[in-house]
Formats: C-alpha cells, sequence, structure tokens
C-alpha cells in the first residue's frame, strides 16, 4: 500500500503556513494511501540565546510569509517576551512523546505547539512549556515530562531525523510518497491541494 510521509518540524514556520492546505490534502487522499508524520528536525538543543542576526531572519521570513500567504497568522511579541534559541529538537520529542502516550493525540500536540509559538508568543524550545501544552490537551503532565527527555524518545527522533535524510529531505515541510521500495517527492503547494493530489495520483495508479 503506497504511503505518504509528512516531513516536518512544528517550529517551523513554513509548515505552520502549510497547515491549512496540509489539511484539506489529508481529508482528501484515497482510502488506498496511508499516511503518518515524521520528524525532521531543524535545530538540534542549544541553551545559548539565538543571536540577532538569526532573530532577524526569522523574523524577516515570518513577513515573507505573510507577504505570500496573508492567512498565516504571526504573533511577534514572542521577540519582545522570550529568549529565543535556535533549538527546535525539544519540541520534536514533545510530538514523539505525545505519539507515544496516545497516538490518537500527535496531531494535536503539534497543533498546539504552533499555536503557542506563533499566536501566544510563548516558546516551545523551553521543556516547561512543552510540559504546559501536554497538561492543556489532556495528557498527564508528570509521564510526559519524565518521557520527554529519555533516552528512547531522543533515540526515536534522531531515527526519524536519519530517515529522512536518507530519503533525500533536507528543508520542511517536505512531502515524499512511498510506493514499494521507491520514494517519491511531492512538490508542496501552499495554495492548493489539488495540485499534489494529482500528482500523487498519477504515481500509483
Amino acid at each position: 500500500m503506497p504511503h505518504l510521509y509528512y516531513v516536518h518540524d512544528p517550529m517551523c514556520s513554513w509548515c505552520w503556513a502549510f497547515r491549512p492546505i496540509l489539511s484539506k490534502l489529508i481529508i482528501s487522499l484515497p482510502d488506498s494511501i496511508t499516511y503518518s508524520y515524521l520528524l525532521g528536525g531543524l535545530a538540534a538543543d542549544s541553551e545559548e540565546p539565538m543571536e540577532m542576526d538569526m532573530q532577524e531572519r526569522l523574523r524577516n521570513t515570518w513577513l515573507t510569509i505573510q507577504q505570500k500567504l496573508p492567512k498565516t497568522d504571526f504573533n511577534y511579541n514572542f521577540w519582545l517576551n522570550n529568549v529565543p534559541r535556535r533549538s527546535t529538537y525539544p519540541a520534536c520529542r514533545a510530538v514523539i512523546t505525545s505519539r507515544k502516550m496516545d497516538p490518537a493525540l500527535e496531531e494535536q500536540m503539534i497543533l498546539s505547539i504552533q499555536q503557542a509559538y506563533y499566536m501566544e508568543a510563548r516558546n516551545p524550545s523551553d521543556n516547561s512549556t512543552l510540559v504546559e501544552i501536554a497538561g492543556e490537551i489532556g495528557l498527564d503532565r508528570s509521564i510526559f515530562q519524565n518521557l520527554l527527555n529519555s533516552e528512547s524518545i531522543n533515540n526515536s527522533l534522531l531515527d526519524e531525523i536519519e530517515q529522512s535524510r536518507l530519503m533525500g529531505i533536507n528543508s520542511f515541510p517536505a512531502l515524499v510518497l512511498k510506493i514499494e521500495d521507491g520514494y517519491w517527492p511531492i512538490a508542496v503547494d501552499y495554495h492548493d491541494e489539488n495540485s499534489m493530489l494529482d500528482i500523487i495520483q498519477q504515481l500509483f495508479t
């Protein structure tokens, strides 16, 4: 059975912009195609404050996204209310932890991290924020906190990152269709799910 991988990072701003069309794409997939999320990992663990030039680059990325996709919202108070760090692995581990605890909450965890970051100006690089989010979506905070930085969860993240690299993915968001032993990249369309559906259907029919 063909399988569609969505390779992402919950703190990737382009992934946030892609979310509305991704939701339509997933709903429209034929029953003969399964799908799953795969963490690509943007930035490794760091306790160092983000350098000002990187902060400026990310703010400019947000502005670029809003110019190209005006319906995408960002809360720029994030840069005033937090000490940003170039560290997305904690948020990636949070997604894997939620999947381990309750697979049905994986998508909700991704959305809640994105909303916390982009809409509520909270910092998902901080474990404390991730534990708060876990409680908000109905996970046991104590169990979540114990698992979040465990060796098994971190190894799972590293495995997913390696898998995405082996598929040739180095930027996000990305879509890859697996058919038997072959992997086929699907060009991401931020405006219309139908162009991606057409390519997917052409590949497996």
